[in-house]
């Protein structure tokens, strides 16, 4: 008898378990969340739209890099713009947890973010801007622990060039300077 009633019981949880599976998608409301607007300039949104542009454009670009005084440069298509950026787009400053910590200087054509709290990555962010249109993006990065310390300038300018300089010195392992230019051949 006691097994006759486990085996129902058992029976039961799952016909209930598929019942509830197929009716719950069915019970969306239609309506998508709505985001919080973000409280500073959307560079993730900007980058991510800047590089679906490039990579339909695909113009070739005279890249540069060079890492401790040596150089190596050639014309190059960049197959992958969502990463030849993606220092750019990380360093995003609308993190929910980051919403007072930059103070916001603003004028007719430039935005200004200064870092409030010394161990944000992102410690300035200056775009300026000519009728509603980025015209350039300058961010200056910097971390540091008892291991490492970097600190990185990124430069953009919309289809004309960007620039990566990045200085690194890591204990045990020594120093390393590191500038990527990336220059749109018209």
């Amino acid at each position: 008898m006691c097994w006759f009633k486990a085996k129902y019981i058992i029976a039961a949880v799952l016909i209930n378990g598929m019942a509830l599976m197929i009716c719950l998608p069915g019970c969306k409301t239609g309506a998508k969340e709505k985001a919080p607007p973000l409280k500073y300039f959307d560079l993730k949104g900007y980058f991510e739209k800047d590089s679906s542009h490039l990579t339909r454009q695909n113009k070739l670009v005279f890249k540069s890099v060079t890492h401790n005084g040596v150089t190596q440069s050639k014309n190059v298509h960049i197959a992958n713009w969502g990463i030849e950026l993606s220092l750019f787009k990380a360093s995003d400053i609308n993190k929910p947890a980051w919403k007072d910590s930059y103070t916001v200087t603003s004028n007719d054509d430039s935005v200004v973010y200064k870092a409030n709290e010394p161990d944000l990555k992102t410690r300035k962010m200056l775009i300026k801007m000519e009728k509603q249109k980025v015209k350039s993006i300058i961010i200056f990065n910097s971390a540091k622990n008892i291991l490492y310390q970097t600190t990185e300038k990124l430069s953009y300018f919309p289809d004309s060039l960007y620039l990566i300089e990045k200085y690194q010195r890591v204990k045990l392992m020594g120093t390393n300077n590191y500038k990527i230019e990336g220059r749109f051949i018209k």
